[in-house]
């Protein structure tokens, strides 16, 4: 088996490496920025973790958004699953937003878009190329997501300054698509994070990705579970329906059996999921360093 790894400007290919041998040079390849501050709001600093190669050399990225139902959660958390985007020669950004705790919505979207702008401004020193940036997350992670590569429900970030970036690609896991269906379904969660509006429906379906669904989209990979009891994996359904529709770009992948979270999943088919999103990376030219 041949396991790629980055080194300098060029892909490594190591005859006969195991994913052991990977992990063991990986610190030599890869080192993590961690608590870059992209924002001030309210005297608080939103920042973000950069896992990139030692030589910041520009390439694909991924921004990867935590989940945890708009209430918990870290850029922190979910480190690991960062390594198989490492592997396949991609940097990762994780982002810093606020909860719901903190500031109701839609101060989570406004962060994520911020971060966005600021990466595609000023990450290339830390080798991130502005034109290949993967905007992904999971469950609320994967909502923000969709929202800050499909216009961000209209909410944009107040520090804008120049045109508007524009996502490489987006990889949605199970995340909420149409937000007054989990209200209406009784999730505590979105009550919660949605508290403030004068008009609780219309502020749901403003943040609902579905309401923001039109041609010229980037392309879109989602990937749920059917036996999800917290987002139903009829939400995606819908999803993949309307930019079908809409003719973008776009996947989805079943998880038969797969409740919400990666964690979840049996290891078959975590291992089948990331196959499809290798695919779909080569696909749209996202891995390695140099543009395809």
């Amino acid at each position: 088996m041949n396991i790629f790894l980055l080194a300098g400007s060029s892909t490594l290919a190591i005859a006969g490496a195991s994913d052991r041998d990977w992990a063991s040079l990986a610190g030599q390849r890869f080192t993590a920025q961690r608590d870059v501050v992209y924002r001030r709001v309210g005297g608080r600093e939103l920042k973000l973790d950069f896992y990139t190669p030692y030589d910041h050399k520009p390439g694909p990225t991924v921004l990867y958004i935590h989940g945890g139902g708009w209430e918990t959660g870290s850029k922190e958390q979910y480190v690991l699953w960062y390594l198989p985007y490492l592997q396949l020669g991609l940097r990762v950004v994780a982002v810093q937003y606020r909860l719901s705790g903190e500031a109701a919505a839609p101060a989570g979207v406004e962060d994520c878009r911020c971060a966005f702008r600021w990466v595609v401004k000023n990450g290339a020193k830390f080798g991130v190329d502005p034109e290949r940036v993967v905007v992904s997350g999971g469950s609320a992670g994967g909502h923000l997501a969709l929202l800050t590569a499909m216009g961000s429900g209209g909410i944009e970030c107040p520090e804008k300054d120049g045109p508007e970036p524009r996502a490489a690609a987006v990889i949605n896991y199970y995340g909420a698509t149409d937000l007054n269906t989990l209200l209406d379904g009784g999730l505590p969660s979105v009550r919660k994070w949605l508290r403030d509006a004068a008009d609780i429906h219309a502020l749901a379906r403003q943040l609902s990705p579905m309401t923001w669904v039109k041609p010229g989209l980037p392309p879109i990979l989602s990937i749920h579970g059917d036996a999800d009891k917290t987002i139903s994996y009829q939400q995606s359904v819908e999803l993949h329906k309307a930019l079908s529709s809409s003719h973008v770009s776009n996947e989805l992948i079943t998880v038969h059996g797969g409740a919400h979270g990666r964690h979840t999943w049996t290891d078959a088919d975590t291992l089948r999921v990331q196959r499809a999103i290798e695919r779909f990376l080569r696909r749209n030219k996202l891995t390695g360093t140099a543009r395809q």
